[in-house]
């Protein structure tokens, strides 16, 4: 808007009638540009999940601080330049063009702004005079130039493959988690000491700079406790490391150092690594594996050799860190089987019966619970019953536990009403959708949840399962896939509203395409940015390449729009593209390379958390750098190669 009041200002208006003028002329284009970026953003009421709470705030601010800037850019900005704007600041703008020699005892008086002004300006004039040959060039070959650049861009699309597929970036948590497996039937205190050779081996990797401290938890009790472990048995445990904020080794190296000491020093033991933190257990919805296999059927047995089987086979899928299946059924354990009838000739029931024995062996807190408040401060405390620790010793002391029933006067022997046999049973039984299912986790090495999903699908493609049994994928990598679609189907929804948006206000079906050649080019750069990077694309990559098309269709609505002005004065279509390319370079750039800048420490992961929001800020700073390269040629061409045969017309007739 500027450098149009200026121009006016130097044809000799007013500075309220140069004001208004250029208010008029940059109208159409900054409204097209702020409702073509506002419409990109449709796709976040689209979102699936946690996705859409992550950017449904962003999108909420930036639609409102468009609208906000849009109603200050043709009011405020206006109003301002006819008040403070003065013929003084005109000459200075036009001699700032000018020679050397024509300005120098002028510029002693100047500013240091003013001075750097006369500095850059002279220079902006020359790289002018630079861009305009190669438009020279570019329009006398200009579908030769708009195939070579195309060429390029289709090559780009080319590396879409090669990159990881991930749903979020990944952060550094300061911490990891183990989930330790001994073989079935292990004691506790040995247990204990394979866990303590862990912590040992833990210690002796981790830096003692880096570490902060380490917490096990091993085997489970039968009560509320188990509620807050993952441990299903004395052969279970959990190990978490958590480390200094300061730490100078990232969560994930040290979990890879880890990971391979344990698989060569302690082969007897299984174990499952998890980063433990927030981020990750929001976004996979408290599920503690990114991607999990589950098997499901109706025979336990049978479900649980297929996920024994599909481990196997997808361990040795590349990129696959760790597989872990938390279920066992070959637990050892005891069945007792209560003689009903025995029982109700004793005057005992099932109940009383399984009663006695749990209060004996573990306490009666899980099947008759009972507090006592104390009078003094007020704390309540669980009571419970339960028999000496060392009196059930062996199985001749479980036959000989004396029952006790309400009905009856004396006790009876376990044994007298019932049977014990052992039995191999499942540690734990889990449900989905009704259905009991055995898990496989499924921990990634790097980001790429995408390859490792697709890999596993194919899997179970090929293989026959045992009748009845059915497989499933859940966790983090079904939101990511639903996350994916929505993003896509809004994407191309965004791009028909775009074109419905320009063709309104340009009055053109075929200029709006033109607008939408600066879109190619972007994506083509985000892709590129993105894997030399080696940044993987994410619901993160994805929101800037939102970002990335509504900032490209602005800079080339500056082009088409005046373009299209000039041809309305009565310039021809390669006079009125050169004009409109040279005069138009300067906000393209201003603007572009504002967000470039703006974008790079964030790029650059050079502040607290940028590392969630890198993937967008190199998606746009990839997308733009290429963008502007490719835009301020191809759109010329592109409109030079759409209009030039209406320089055959006759004078007057101009067609949009």
């Amino acid at each position: 808007m500027l450098e149009n009041i200026y121009r006016h200002l130097e044809q000799g208006e007013t500075p309220e009638v140069a004001a208004r003028k250029g208010g008029q002329e940059v109208a159409l284009p900054v409204l097209a540009s702020t409702l073509t970026t506002i419409v990109v953003f449709f796709p976040v009421t689209l979102l699936y999940g946690v996705s859409k709470f992550l950017f449904s705030a962003l999108a909420l601010a930036v639609v409102l601080s468009l609208m906000a800037s849009f109603a200050v850019a043709m009011t405020v900005v206006p109003l301002f330049c006819s008040k403070f704007i003065k013929p003084e600041h005109v000459l200075h703008h036009h001699e700032s063009h000018q020679p050397e020699s024509a300005t120098s005892s002028v510029r002693r008086r100047r500013g240091l702004l003013e001075r750097f002004n006369g500095w850059f300006n002279p220079k902006f004039e020359a790289f002018l005079n630079v861009y305009d040959a190669i438009i020279g060039v570019v329009l006398k070959r200009p579908v030769a130039i708009l195939f070579v650049l195309t060429g390029i861009i289709v090559v780009s699309l080319f590396l879409f493959p090669l990159l990881d597929l991930s749903f979020f970036p990944r952060t550094d948590p300061a911490q990891f988690m183990m989930n330790i497996k001994l073989p079935s039937g292990t004691r506790l205190s040995e247990t204990e000491q394979e866990v303590a050779k862990v912590e040992q081996l833990v210690r002796d990797t981790v830096s003692p700079q880096d570490l902060g401290m380490i917490v096990s938890n091993i085997g489970s009790t039968p009560d509320f406790s188990a509620i807050y472990t993952t441990n299903s048995g004395m052969h279970t445990a959990t190990v978490q490391v958590s480390l200094k904020e300061d730490h100078k080794t990232g969560s994930y190296e040290y979990m890879a150092l880890v990971r391979n000491r344990i698989a060569r020093e302690m082969p007897r033991i299984t174990a499952y690594f998890q980063s433990g933190g927030l981020v990750d257990a929001v976004l996979s919805l408290g599920m503690p594996a990114p991607i999990d296999v589950q098997v499901s059927g109706s025979n336990l047995t049978a479900s649980y050799g297929t996920a024994l089987q599909l481990a196997r086979q997808i361990r040795r899928i590349d990129g696959v860190g760790d597989t872990f299946v938390p279920q066992d059924i070959d637990y050892p354990a005891l069945q007792l089987d209560v003689d009903r009838t025995r029982a109700r000739e004793l005057g005992l029931t099932q109940k009383e019966v399984v009663g006695n024995i749990i209060t004996a062996l573990t306490s009666n807190a899980m099947i008759a619970p009972s507090f006592w408040i104390d009078p003094k401060t007020g704390n309540d405390y669980m009571l419970t019953v339960q028999y000496p620790e060392q009196q059930i010793r062996s199985f001749d002391d479980l036959r000989a536990i004396p029952i006790h029933g309400r009905n009856i006067a004396q006790s009876t022997r376990l044994d007298a009403v019932s049977s014990i046999r052992e039995i191999k049973s499942p540690t734990e039984v889990d449900h989905y959708q009704l259905r009991r299912v055995i898990d496989i986790y499924v921990q990634p090495v790097g980001e790429d949840l995408g390859r490792i999903a697709a890999a596993i699908d194919h899997l179970t493609a090929q293989t026959r399962f045992p009748s009845g049994v059915t497989v499933t994928l859940r966790g983090l990598v079904q939101g990511m896939r639903q996350s994916f679609r929505s993003f896509g189907i809004g994407l191309i929804l965004s791009v028909v509203l775009l074109y419905l948006i320009l063709v309104a206000q340009f009055h053109s079906f075929l200029d709006p395409v033109l607008i939408l050649t600066a879109v190619p080019p972007g994506l083509a750069g985000a892709l590129v940015i993105l894997y030399i990077t080696g940044t993987s694309l994410n619901v993160m990559s994805l929101m800037g390449l939102m970002i990335l098309i509504g900032m490209t269709v602005s800079d080339s609505i500056l082009i088409v729009e005046f373009t299209r002005h000039l041809r309305g004065d009565g310039m021809s279509v390669r006079q009125a593209v050169v004009t409109a390319a040279r005069v138009r370079l300067r906000p393209v750039l201003m603007t572009s390379l504002a967000t470039i800048i703006g974008l790079l420490p964030m790029a650059l992961k050079l502040g607290a958390g940028s590392e969630s929001y890198a993937p967008l800020a190199r998606a746009v700073v990839g997308g733009m750098s290429v963008s502007l390269m490719m835009t301020v040629i191809m759109v010329p061409a592109a409109y030079y190669v759409a209009y030039r045969k209406d320089d055959l017309r006759p004078p007057g007739e101009v067609t949009y």
